[in-house]
């Protein structure tokens, strides 16, 4: 399904209902958004199927972001993280979304967090799984962590705009975490790459941890202990500039960049409970 928003056409999918029969009544279920990693490089589609538990309590939403996967293509050199996050705002309130919980992944936690602080009265809650800011010398010890010096030296060529061979990408990829995406979840992708390039540049300079303190509902910060693209020194970083009373951090061990492939019950019994929480506290 296709949904316009701010000029552009967005794709989305959903699983489960959001209403459901309760004896007499019918019963709201919360609505979990789910925002993927990129950029260019990556949409909706490496959440599925893991994320389709979720429905079980919940309405799971999948969105591909302004310019990836299924959505319309666009002006590569107007694309920026502060247009996606109010995207997902105009997104929420076309579709009539009360309260989201809305997780970013990855790349995803760029746009959660600063729709979290751009538009703090429409979230029900976040999920951040990211980052704030991007410290390549923080990003290059997490991959000398879970590789070993010469990932690490490759990860430094390749986070600096330096490409690697293919070959060399494998072994930076595997040092993500215990368990990657395998071939054929990589092959469903739909890659925009032409936003890649410009992306990853924004990345490179962004640096929204002074934006954090605007945001204004319950956060859950989650990282895997063993994430080696965005360690738990960056969600640490996330905790510490949210106000008091906000953030909640989970660091889930033995898991990595992906945990719902490391630790699939503990990701979905986190997630699924905050997400009641949220509901539960209206």
């Amino acid at each position: 399904m296709r949904i316009e928003v701010n000029g552009t056409r967005l794709w989305f999918d959903v699983e489960g209902a959001s209403l459901v029969p309760d004896g007499p009544a019918m019963r709201s279920r919360p609505t979990i958004v789910l925002v993927h990693g990129g950029p260019g490089s990556y949409d909706h589609s490496y959440f599925k199927p893991h994320a389709s538990a979720l429905a079980r309590s919940a309405q799971v939403v999948y969105l591909d972001l302004r310019g990836h996967g299924r959505s319309d293509p666009d002006d590569p050199s107007a694309w920026s993280f502060e247009l996606c996050a109010d995207d997902l705002a105009a997104f929420v309130d076309a579709l009539g979304i009360e309260r989201p919980v809305v997780l970013g992944h990855s790349m995803g936690g760029f746009v959660v967090a600063l729709y979290g602080a751009r538009h703090p009265r429409q979230p029900g809650g976040l999920v951040l799984a990211g980052m704030a800011r991007f410290d390549l010398d923080r990003l290059v010890e997490g991959f000398r962590r879970n590789g070993g010096d010469a990932v690490a030296a490759l990860a430094r060529r390749e986070y600096s705009d330096d490409a690697v061979t293919d070959e060399e990408w494998t072994s930076v990829f595997a040092a993500f975490g215990p368990r990657v995406p395998d071939a054929d979840t990589l092959a469903r992708r739909t890659q925009r790459l032409e936003v890649a390039s410009l992306g990853s540049d924004l990345m490179g300079r962004l640096d929204i941890v002074g934006q954090l303190g605007r945001i204004d509902r319950p956060t859950f910060v989650l990282v895997g202990e063993r994430d080696g693209v965005t360690p738990v020194e960056c969600s640490e970083e996330i905790m510490a500039a949210l106000r008091p009373g906000i953030g909640r951090l989970e660091v889930l061990q033995g898991a990595g960049h992906f945990p719902w492939l490391d630790k699939p019950e503990a990701w979905l019994r986190l997630v699924g409970a905050f997400a009641r929480e949220v509901r539960d506290g209206a």
